[in-house]
């Protein structure tokens, strides 16, 4: 498979470096943007001279029904209104695939449309679940999209400890555009995007 030896030590390498963000100290990160129930932080990516997001917010559901929301599959185009397109191009196990997917443009535009080949991998994290993902270099190109470029990325979902019927869900995002955009507009839509999930899903889950 193009750009993807062996599936162990990627998948072993990918859920390590989603760790190790999660364990990077509070004061390394600065808001970026604060609603009522969602809150985004960011810092610069040590992969890409952009920024890394946190995104960290309560979800009234149970971890396994947010994570079969988030991850890729047809649930996933119902609700999130991003997105306008996934396809899953290769599987490897249940919990293990490759998907190209495709998101609205941003910004009246100022961010035009942009595709994605991205590595997606569930798997247990303490009492809850991680997803997370990379893109991967496919050489397949649509020519009416940016191929846009996700460094390591993904969501972690854990039951409240004082109440398992919600989740604190914390997402790490950090996503090369491509294309020429002013790096403030890409800041400006990143944070926007992140709260917009959250309050995308909550009403899918009602």
């Amino acid at each position: 498979m193009e750009g993807l030896p062996d599936v162990t030590s990627f998948v072993t390498k990918l859920k390590n470096t989603l760790i190790q963000y999660h364990n990077i100290e509070d004061d390394k990160w600065r808001v970026a943007k604060k609603t009522k129930d969602v809150t985004v932080w960011r810092k610069p990516s040590e992969e890409f001279n952009g920024y890394l997001y946190k995104a960290q917010g309560v979800i009234d559901d149970i971890v396994n029904s947010i994570i079969d929301h988030i991850r890729p599959g047809p649930c996933r185009l119902d609700w999130d209104s991003l997105m306008t397109s996934l396809d899953i191009l290769e599987h490897f196990e249940e919990n293990c695939c490759v998907m190209r997917y495709t998101t609205a443009g941003q910004l009246w535009n100022i961010i035009s449309p942009r595709e994605f080949v991205d590595f997606s991998y569930t798997v247990g994290y303490k009492e809850g679940l991680l997803s997370c993902g990379v893109s991967l270099d496919w050489s397949e190109k649509r020519p009416e999209f940016v191929r846009g470029y996700n460094h390591p990325c993904g969501w972690f979902c854990v039951p409240l400890k004082d109440n398992p019927n919600q989740s604190l869900l914390t997402g790490y995002i950090q996503t090369d555009l491509r294309g020429m955009i002013p790096q403030s507009a890409v800041d400006t839509a990143m944070a926007s995007t992140l709260t917009n999930f959250y309050g995308d899903l909550r009403k899918a889950l009602q």
